[in-house]
Parts: C-alpha cells; structure tokens; sequence
C-alpha cells in the first residue's frame, strides 16, 4: 500500500501551477450526495494548499459553505491523484474580474495514489474552451491574476 502524502510533491505541485483541469467533489448541500464538477481555476500557491475560483452563483459555493470537506482529483505525472482536504473561503468576490467568482482554499489534508493496479495514464484530459479564444484567454488571465494577489 502506498504511503499517504499530506502534501503535493514537487511534481504534483508543478502540474498546479497553470490552468489544470481536474474534478472537484463536493457533498450537494440540499440532497447530501456526492457531486462532481469539473474546473480549472485552479492552482497549487503551496504544496499545502489548492486555491481555485467558481461563479458566485454556482452550487459549489452553497455545497462548500455547508459541508467543506472536498476531494479532487489530479490527473498528472501518469497517474491519478486524490487530494483531499477542507475548503475555506478567501473571498466572496475576487477583485479585477468581470463577474462574481468567490475564491477558495483546499488546506489539504491527504493525497492518495488513486489510479488502480498495473496501470498508468497514457494522455492527460484535454478540452478546449468553446468561445471567442481571445474573451477567454483574458478572463483566465484575469482570474488567474485575481487569484494569486487573493
């Protein structure tokens, strides 16, 4: 059994520092199951911690504000990891960014190895963004910035 972490290593904090896409799990503040979203306003400030931004309306913010535990998973270094830990709010409103987009942090808690046995990740996720490129790599520029000056 591999050794549980309770920070992201040099390589796993490397894979954090630009936009990263991963999923976020939280537990639905009405209905109390598991949800799943998938994001990538996030990055690693440290290796103890994950900071990422969600629309101000968006469920997530309602989800964390009831129950803040979370995992993500971190597809990276041809695995997948399981990052847990308990989120916070940094701001309920990140400044120089068009729209609401309330910050958080992830004071991580463990990372497990989570891809099953005798395996490994061939190609990372990838997507690409369905709008105007050009709205959409100034708004993650101004996020990202909004961000790190959180």
């Amino acid at each position: 059994m591999a050794e549980t972490l309770t920070a992201l290593t040099d390589a796993q904090f490397a894979a954090m520092q630009g936009e990263t896409f991963v999923l976020l799990h939280t537990i639905d503040a009405e209905t109390g199951s598991p949800t799943t979203n998938a994001i990538s306003w996030i990055f690693a400030p440290n290796p103890s911690v994950l900071r990422f931004a969600v629309d101000g309306r968006s469920r997530l913010v309602a989800n964390l504000k009831n129950n803040p535990s979370v995992a993500v998973t971190l597809f990276a270094g041809g695995t997948v990891q399981a990052v847990y830990g308990t989120a916070s709010i940094v701001t309920d409103a990140l400044e120089g960014v068009p729209f609401r987009l309330v910050c958080f942090d992830i004071a991580i808690s463990a990372v497990r190895d989570a891809m099953f046995y005798g395996a490994r990740l061939t190609a990372l996720p990838e997507y690409e963004k369905t709008y105007d490129k050009r709205a959409a790599d100034k708004l993650d520029g101004q996020v990202f910035e909004a961000m790190k000056k959180a």
